[in-house]
């Protein structure tokens, strides 16, 4: 009887730290990967990139209007 006790009330905490923490045993990998990803968003877009872009966009306006 202890031991159905014991599931019971470890059950009951499993739980209670799912509720706090929709994520539950991988909270810290979402955290990371959350964070990796707002540094990621937040980096400034190489020049070079931003050219190409700018040339893509010049190529497919230029193909629209024909």
């Amino acid at each position: 009887m202890k031991d159905l006790d014991k599931n019971n009330t470890a059950e009951a905490e499993r739980r209670q730290g799912r509720a706090g923490d929709p994520l539950g045993p991988n909270s810290e990998i979402g955290r990371k990967l959350k964070q990796y990803y707002n540094d990621l968003v937040a980096d400034e877009v190489p020049d070079r990139f931003s050219q190409l872009l700018s040339q893509l966009e010049q190529t497919e306006s230029a193909l629209k209007k024909d």
